[in-house]
C-alpha cells in the first residue's frame, strides 16, 4: 500500500486527538509566508528595475491561483485525503520558491510568475484546505477551536518568514545579493516543515460512526440545508461574496505593499523595522483569525461583520487623511485592519453555516473562496497602479498612496449596505429553512462527541508529532521576538 493511500492516514485506536493540530499549524505557517512578500518587493524591483504594478502582479497571481485550486480542488482533497494533500502541495509551494531563487540568478522576471505565483499559488490553494476538515473531525466538540489553530498558522506565516528572508537577503554580496538565496533556503526549510505535517496528520477512525441517509455523520445538518448550485442562485450569497470580497480587498491593499508603504509614509524606516512591521501584522492577522471569530459567537456574524466593514472604512479614511501625521498611528491603524481581515476568514464559515447549513459548508465556502482570488488580483492592482502612476507624475512618500487609500474606503461604503442586506434577508432565509425541516437541526448532536477511538492517551509513536509541536513552538517564539526587536525601531 502507498504511503500516500488514505488507509495510512488513519488513527489507530486510542489515538491522542492533540497531537494532530501541529501538523495543520505546521503546514499554514509554512505556506502563510505569502503574507511576507512585500519583504521581497522592494528588492526584487530593483533587481529586474520594473514597476511597483509589475511585482505585484506576483502576488496577485499567487492569491488568485491559490482561491481557485481552493475552490475547485476541494473534491479531489477530500477523496484523495489530508496526507496525500500535505505532500503535493509541499512539492508546489516549495517548487515555487526554488524557481523563484534561480529566476533571479537568471535574471528572467517571466519566471518569477510561473514559480511564485503559478506553480507556487497552486501549492497554497492545496495546502489550504487539507488540514482544515481533518481538524474538525478530530474535534466535533471545538469545531471553532480546530479551525482557528489551522488558520491561525496561515495568518502568522509572515512573522516567521520577514526576519529570516531580510537576514538572508542581506547574508550575501554580488550581482543579485542574497535574494535568490533567500527563495531557496525559504523554500528548503519549507519543505522540511510541510513534509514532517504530512508525516504526522492522522484522521480519525469512522468505523461504527453513525451516519445519515446522505452518508453524512450524525451532526451535519438537516434535509432542508442548502445545496451549493441552490445557494449560488440567491442574492444573499453574492451580497456576502460581495462583503468578503471587499473586507479582503482591504486587508490586501496593506499587506501586499506594507514594507515599501510605511518606508514611503516615512522615510525614515528603516528595511529592518519594515520587517518588524510586516510581522506586527502578522500577529495582527493571527488576532484576529482567533479573536474576531470567537466574538462571533458572542455578538454573531451579521455584527461581527459589521464591524469590519463599517470599521474599515473608517481606518482607510483616517489612513488617508491623518495616517503620516504619526508612525504609531500608522502602525495601529494597520494593525486594527489586518485584524478585520484576518477575522473575515475565521468568522466567514460560520456565516455560511448560519445561512446555509451545515452539509454542503465545504462546497460552498469553496465557491465563496474566488472572492479571495478576485481581491488578490483588485487590491493590488488599485495600490500598485496608483502608486505608479502617482510617482512618474512626480508625486512621493504618503501622496503615492493617499487616493488608492480612499477608493478603498468607498468600496468598504459599499460593503456597509450590502451587509446590511446580507443581515435582513439571512435572517429570513435560515428561518424558512428552518420551518421547513420542521424540527431545529440536529448539530448539537456532536457537541459533546469525540470522534471514535480518540483519547487523552499519548501512547506509540507519539515522539515524531510531540516533536512537531515544539519545532512550531520554537518557530512561532522566534517570530515574535524577532517582530518585537524590530518593531521597537519603528517607535525609537
Amino acid at each position: 500500500m502507498s504511503l500516500l493511500a488514505p488507509a495510512r492516514a488513519v488513527a489507530p485506536a486510542g489515538y491522542n486527538r492533540w497531537l494532530v493540530p501541529p501538523a495543520a499549524l505546521a503546514l499554514h505557517l509554512a505556506i502563510g509566508q505569502v503574507y511576507a512578500f512585500s519583504v521581497f518587493k522592494a528588492p526584487l524591483q530593483e533587481h529586474f528595475s520594473v514597476s511597483h504594478t509589475a511585482i505585484g502582479w506576483v502576488f496577485s497571481l499567487a492569491i488568485a491561483v491559490l482561491g481557485l485550486t481552493a475552490a475547485f480542488g476541494g473534491p479531489w482533497i477530500a477523496k484523495q485525503g489530508p496526507r496525500k494533500a500535505m505532500v503535493l502541495a509541499a512539492g508546489f509551494w516549495v517548487s515555487g520558491y526554488l524557481i523563484t531563487g534561480l529566476a533571479v540568478t537568471l535574471d528572467q522576471l517571466w519566471l518569477v510568475y510561473v514559480g511564485y505565483g503559478l506553480i507556487g499559488g497552486i501549492g497554497l490553494g492545496i495546502g489550504y484546505v487539507a488540514p482544515v476538515a481533518t481538524l474538525v473531525a478530530w474535534f466535533p466538540d471545538r469545531p471553532g477551536l480546530a479551525t482557528g489553530m489551522a488558520v491561525m498558522g496561515f495568518g502568522g506565516g509572515a512573522m516567521l518568514a520577514s526576519p529570516l528572508a531580510t537576514a538572508l537577503m542581506g547574508a550575501l554580496t554580488g550581482p543579485t545579493g542574497g535574494l535568490g538565496f533567500a527563495f531557496i533556503v525559504l523554500g528548503l526549510m519549507n519543505a522540511v516543515l510541510m513534509l514532517w505535517a504530512a508525516a504526522v496528520i492522522r484522521v480519525p477512525a469512522t468505523d461504527g460512526a453513525a451516519v445519515d441517509a446522505h452518508g453524512d455523520p450524525i451532526g451535519a445538518g438537516t434535509d432542508a440545508d442548502v445545496t451549493a448550485g441552490v445557494a449560488a442562485r440567491k442574492p444573499v450569497f453574492w451580497l456576502l461574496w460581495l462583503v468578503f470580497f471587499v473586507n479582503i480587498t482591504a486587508g490586501i491593499g496593506i499587506l501586499e505593499t506594507a514594507s515599501p508603504m510605511i518606508q514611503a509614509f516615512f522615510p525614515a524606516t528603516t528595511v529592518a523595522a519594515a520587517a518588524g512591521f510586516v510581522g506586527l501584522l502578522s500577529l495582527a492577522n493571527m488576532g484576529g483569525r482567533f479573536g474576531w471569530s470567537a466574538l462571533s459567537d458572542t455578538i454573531g456574524r451579521p455584527a461581527t461583520f459589521t464591524i469590519f466593514v463599517v470599521g474599515g472604512c473608517t481606518v482607510y479614511a483616517l489612513l488617508a487623511s491623518v495616517g503620516s501625521a504619526a508612525i504609531a498611528l500608522f502602525v495601529v491603524l494597520a494593525f486594527v485592519q489586518i485584524s478585520f481581515y484576518g477575522g473575515g476568514f475565521s468568522a466567514m464559515p460560520a456565516y455560511l453555516k448560519d445561512l446555509f447549513g451545515q452539509r454542503h459548508l465545504s462546497v460552498i465556502l469553496g465557491l465563496i473562496l474566488t472572492a479571495w482570488s478576485a481581491a488578490g488580483v483588485v487590491g493590488p492592482l488599485i495600490v500598485n497602479g496608483i502608486v505608479d502612476s502617482r510617482e512618474a507624475a512626480g508625486f512621493e512618500g504618503s501622496d503615492l498612496y493617499r487616493p488608492a487609500q480612499w477608493i478603498i474606503a468607498g468600496l468598504l461604503l459599499l460593503a456597509v449596505i450590502a451587509n446590511v442586506l446580507v443581515t435582513l434577508w439571512g435572517r429570513s432565509l435560515r428561518a424558512a429553512q428552518r420551518a421547513a425541516a420542521g424540527k431545529p437541526s440536529d448539530a448539537a448532536a456532536t457537541v459533546d462527541a469525540q470522534p471514535s477511538g480518540a483519547s487523552g492517551r499519548v501512547g506509540k509513536g507519539a515522539l515524531v508529532p510531540i516533536g512537531l509541536w515544539v519545532v512550531v513552538g520554537v518557530a512561532l517564539t522566534y517570530g515574535i521576538v524577532e517582530t518585537v526587536i524590530k518593531a521597537e525601531q519603528l517607535f525609537s
